[in-house]
């Protein structure tokens, strides 16, 4: 794994494929309240690329402007929190989105565990270490961050092929479709008031 690690935005230069895979870390849970710090991209190509984020001193052209075009499909694993950071931050709107969470419950209904680690885990046959998940990012990033955050996006291109290939089995591709354009619009809810309330509760 090579990781690039770049301040205030991602240079115009670097090539992005139709299928990228996205992360953020921010300052807590709340995209209101807690400050977005680095962003994640991969290509799947082992190569990770680690964006510092400081919206007082410049804004990420480059950045948006990948997250704007929905020519190319974006995988998030939680897709819903990324999205609702970007739209919040950013003040945009993003599709064509791929969400492993959801692609996971809608398939491996066997089990309750559908995080980023158990997926490696299991798909792969890969472990990572959770470490550093709730470490302060707000500074200067460590080497173990640095790794911690590259990892977090170097498998959702393998692990999308193997849910994929599960979704198709059990003929739950276009639900799970549904379920990825409806996060622009849950998102929107988070954002609005809503994130704790089931509105589609009796």
């Amino acid at each position: 794994m090579k990781i690039n690690l770049y301040e205030g935005d991602i240079p115009s230069n670097i090539k992005i494929k139709s299928t990228i895979a996205i992360d953020s870390e921010t300052m807590g849970l709340n995209p209101k309240r807690d400050k977005l710090c680095l962003v994640q991209i991969s290509n799947g190509d082992q190569i990770c690329h680690l964006i510092k984020i400081n919206l007082k001193s410049k804004k990420p052209i480059n950045l948006i402007k990948i997250l704007k075009n929905n020519k190319i499909q974006k995988i998030f694993h939680y897709a819903r929190f990324d999205v609702a950071v970007f739209k919040y931050n950013f003040k945009i709107n993003i599709k064509n989105i791929y969400c492993t969470k959801i692609a996971s419950k809608l398939v491996r209904t066997y089990t309750d565990k559908h995080g980023y680690k158990d997926l490696c885990s299991e798909l792969l046959n890969k472990n990572i270490s959770k470490t550093e998940q709730t470490s302060d990012w707000g500074g200067d990033l460590t080497k173990e961050q640095q790794k911690y955050a590259a990892t977090d996006v170097l498998h959702l291109h393998n692990i999308k092929d193997k849910l994929d290939q599960m979704l198709l089995r059990e003929k739950r591709i276009k639900l799970a479709k549904a379920c990825f354009d409806f996060i622009e619009h849950r998102t929107d809810l988070d954002i609005s008031g809503w994130a704790e309330q089931d509105i589609f509760k009796h």
